[in-house]
């Protein structure tokens, strides 16, 4: 019989095992490992993951939940595949979202909130040129959320994480990971345009920086990543049990 404790444990240990599995995923998704229009099949993702179909289907649904992947009834869930119309509906959403952040934030903004900015631009570029395409992808869209966040508006920051979840993925399945220092050295830009306080110049700089990810985008030759999910994620069970 479980003691209160050992219940307690099982519980953290049990939500432990729902988070691995989601930045698992999570992280396959933003390196590019997983093609747009992917089938993520619970019993096949159960078995690999040791874990049983109903808390596989309650990571895919948060998923689902976070914009990650697509959940469509009686047909399963699905790595994006994002039409072009998606695309530019997102950006065009994007460029005036940010318009209207820039226009605010420059009175407010101060040195400490510039050095923010200036070293977080200092981790994108590592991660560029480390090659860690999950990480690269993150800081990218993690960039535009300091810059919403620091408004303390919570619906702005509701509105952009949403956007930031799709285009997220809409990088990471369309955009070759040999593009992502661009976004870094964009990124640095608008930063000195913020610092001269040119709010007119920021504007411009970011709505040529949203120009600028969408043209890099390739939607018809998309890169043919793995689709098996066993190469993927068959280490999962050895580094859980290792950890």
């Amino acid at each position: 019989m479980r003691t209160r404790n050992s219940k307690g444990r099982a519980a953290r240990s049990g939500a432990d095992l729902d988070e691995a599995i989601h930045a698992e995923i999570s992280r396959a998704i933003l390196e590019g490992k997983l093609p747009a229009g992917t089938k993520l099949t619970e019993q096949e993702l159960a078995g690999l993951f040791g874990v049983s179909r109903e808390r596989i289907r309650k990571v895919l649904h948060r998923l689902g939940a976070e914009r990650r992947i697509e959940i469509i009834p009686n047909r399963g869930a699905f790595v994006p595949r994002p039409t072009p119309a998606d695309i530019k509906s997102v950006y065009e959403a994007h460029r005036a979202l940010e318009a209207g952040v820039i226009a605010q934030l420059v009175p407010v903004i101060d040195d400490d909130f510039l050095g923010i900015l200036d070293r977080h631009v200092a981790q994108e570029r590592a991660a560029a040129q480390a090659g860690d395409r999950a990480t690269s992808v993150r800081l990218s869209g993690a960039f535009h959320l300091h810059l919403v966040d620091a408004l303390g508006n919570a619906h702005l920051s509701h509105f952009l994480r949403e956007l930031i979840s799709r285009s997220s993925v809409i990088v990471s399945v369309y955009e070759p990971a040999s593009q992502s220092i661009c976004a870094a050295d964009e990124h640095a830009s608008i930063v000195e345009a913020l610092r001269a306080r040119d709010a007119a110049h920021a504007m411009t700089l970011s709505r040529q920086h949203f120009q600028h990810v969408e043209s890099r985008l390739t939607v018809d030759g998309a890169a043919k990543s793995e689709r098996n999910l066993a190469t993927i994620f068959g280490g999962f069970k050895g580094r859980a049990t290792r950890g």
